[in-house]
């Protein structure tokens, strides 16, 4: 039934590899249990709720992502979204937390008719083929420097924004003595060398001490505090400023969510090896189906934009290749449901080392960018730094592309096919803008 549903031969891959696979990307995305509730508690929502609904919204949309589109990204809400959500939404504007939540939803919608209407693959195929090299280059600096930060090996500085920590401290010893462990079990072509990696340094944090475990429960009865309360009626209302307001609203949940799923998207089925020799992605309309859909639900259960998680590379890297590594992610959220408080169980230095590994794994696909040409090397370059350093995938994806057009239409070299790209730069221009008067 496996082999029928996810084709695991023709993707040189096997049950044992692909439950390692997911595994593996559960534990590196895990943290979302925690750290969503505390940012959506803020609104005033029931932590408790959030919780489930997290679990929940993570569960069916990995599921749905895995059986629809047979592809090994994992989902579940967005950070960067939530604290949009929370912060400039929410708290900012005073909008009630259920009328932001059906702003979420309407957002879903609209992702799931753009996707009907082919617009989604449009701009996924109008993005220049060197780009996609840039974005999982980025992408892997990106989670490599999430990792780094999280293990207190790079600290925030005034000066210098940021530095090296106290490597002494025994968070950031510990994720380095990890990344050592899972790069010699990589090295030694060990099966699961992340997942195993992973589970010894998470024992050898307990035994530091540096889990804060607080027993807990949750149940699929905290739902109810926030399932079905959002309030779609309200995000529809179109009179007065309010209604400008949230119409931006759903704008920015829309157009942020659009291009972080597109450079994730990119990144980890380039990193996976499932684009075609031209470029294009498989099942892409299923891939985008799939999104929508987890959006739509976990706006319904009570959570921000449910998203695909670039941590999934890291499952890719454990030699996760087919939808069953997202079935395996999906029912493990669902299992955390009733045991969410034991994801505080593992210490960020535990799943740190993984992060830094896949993003040096990642980074090898910048050999495919032509280096000699100013017209292609520039927008990759700024592409890779800018992810890291803006801490978004959907703005490295917008100074590339936006450089990418400028300078082809200098140097005479744009084609009549390049409309869209066109709009997309002009677009981003337009967001810049924006968020600079904002």
């Amino acid at each position: 039934m496996l082999e029928r549903l996810f084709k695991l031969q023709a993707q040189g891959t096997n049950v044992r590899t692909e439950v390692l696979a997911g595994f593996t990307t559960f534990m590196t995305m895990a943290y979302i249990v925690v750290v969503n509730p505390a940012i959506l508690g803020e609104t005033g929502m029931p932590i408790a709720a959030v919780a489930a609904a997290t679990c929940l919204a993570a569960g069916l949309g990995s599921i749905l992502m895995g059986l629809i589109a047979n592809y090994p990204l994992a989902l579940a809400p967005g950070m960067g979204l939530n604290a949009y959500f929370t912060y400039t939404v929410v708290k900012g504007m005073g909008v009630p937390w259920e009328t932001a939540l059906g702003c979420v939803f309407i957002s879903g919608v609209a992702f799931l008719i753009l996707t009907v209407a082919g617009i989604r693959q449009m701009i996924v195929a109008a993005i220049p083929r060197p780009l996609f090299s840039a974005v999982a280059a980025g992408v892997g600096l990106f989670i490599a420097f999430i990792g780094l930060k999280s293990a207190g090996v790079i600290v925030a500085n005034p000066a210098t924004a940021v530095a090296l920590g106290d490597l002494t401290t025994p968070s950031a010893a510990l994720a380095l003595i990890g990344l050592v462990l899972i790069a010699a079990l990589q090295a030694w072509r060990v099966k699961g060398a992340i997942l195993i990696g992973i589970l010894l340094a998470a024992v050898a944090g307990w035994l530091l001490g540096l889990s804060k475990f607080t027993p807990g429960a949750y149940s699929l009865s905290d739902l109810s505090a926030t399932f079905f309360k959002m309030d779609v009626g309200a995000a529809l209302h179109l009179q007065g400023g309010m209604g400008i307001a949230l119409l931006e609203i759903i704008f920015v949940f829309l157009f942020v969510d659009l291009f972080d799923n597109v450079g994730t998207l990119v990144a980890v089925t380039k990193k996976a090896g499932l684009v075609e020799p031209d470029g294009t992605i498989p099942r892409l309309n299923r891939i985008l189906t799939a999104d929508s859909a987890a959006t739509m639900i976990g706006a319904a259960a009570g959570t921000s934009t449910v998203c695909s998680y670039i941590e999934s590379a890291s499952g890719v890297t454990a030699g996760g290749r087919t939808g069953l590594t997202a079935v395996v992610v999906g029912i493990l959220f669902l299992i955390t449901l009733f045991f969410a408080p034991l994801v505080q169980a593992i210490p960020a230095a535990a799943t740190a080392p993984a992060l830094v590994l896949v993003g040096a794994l990642m980074i090898g696909s910048l050999a495919e960018v032509d280096w000699a040409d100013p017209t292609v090397a520039i927008p990759a370059f700024l592409t890779v730094i800018t992810i890291p350093l803006t801490f978004s995938i959907a703005n490295g994806l917008a100074f590339g592309i936006t450089s990418y057009a400028v300078l082809k239409a200098v140097t005479g070299k744009l084609r009549k096919g390049d409309w869209l790209l066109v709009i997309l730069a002009a677009l981003f221009v337009i967001r810049f803008v924006y968020l600079a008067k904002g």
